[in-house]
C-alpha cells in the first residue's frame, strides 16, 4: 500500500492514496488552518468505521440477508495529554433491510471486531476500547 502527503500551507496537507483518491487534511483555526479538511485523527476514527462497516455489509450479504442501508456512528474519545491517543472508540451500527436476522447482524458485527477489521484490531492491540452496539432500523 502507497500513499502521498502533500503540504499545501500552513497545517493544510492533501493526501493522495496509491489508488489515486484524494482528501483534504487541515487544522482549526487555533492552531494555524483553516478548517477546510478533516483532522488526522478524525481520519483514524472514520477508517475504523468504515473499516468495520465493509465487513459488516459484506459478511452480511455473504449470509443472505437484504441489507439495504448500514450507518456507523462513531463516537471516540483521546486521552488528555500528549500525544492524545484514542482511549476508546465506540461503534453504533444502524442496519435497515428486508427480513434482517438480528442473530445475524450480531455476528455480522463480532466477526468484524474479532477477525475482519484490520483497523479496529490494530488499535485495540495498541490499548484502544473499542466497543460496538447495533440496531436494526425499520426499512
Amino acid at each position: 500500500m502507497k500513499g502521498r502527503i502533500k503540504w499545501v500551507e500552513n497545517v493544510m496537507f492533501v493526501a493522495e492514496s496509491g489508488t489515486g483518491h484524494g482528501i483534504v487534511l487541515d487544522g482549526a483555526p487555533e492552531s494555524g488552518g483553516k478548517n477546510l479538511g478533516m483532522r488526522p485523527m478524525e481520519l483514524v476514527a472514520l477508517g475504523v468505521g468504515s473499516c468495520s462497516s465493509y465487513d459488516v455489509v459484506t459478511i452480511l450479504k455473504k449470509a443472505r440477508q437484504e441489507v439495504t442501508s448500514c450507518e456507523a456512528e462513531i463516537d471516540a474519545t483521546r486521552v488528555d495529554g500528549t500525544p492524545a491517543v484514542f482511549e476508546s472508540i465506540h461503534l453504533h451500527f444502524k442496519v435497515a433491510g428486508k427480513d434482517l436476522s438480528e442473530k445475524q447482524v450480531e455476528r455480522a458485527i463480532e466477526l468484524s471486531a474479532e477477525k475482519y477489521c484490520s483497523a479496529s484490531i490494530m488499535l485495540k492491540n495498541a490499548g484502544v476500547k473499542i466497543t460496538h452496539d447495533y440496531e436494526i432500523v425499520a426499512d
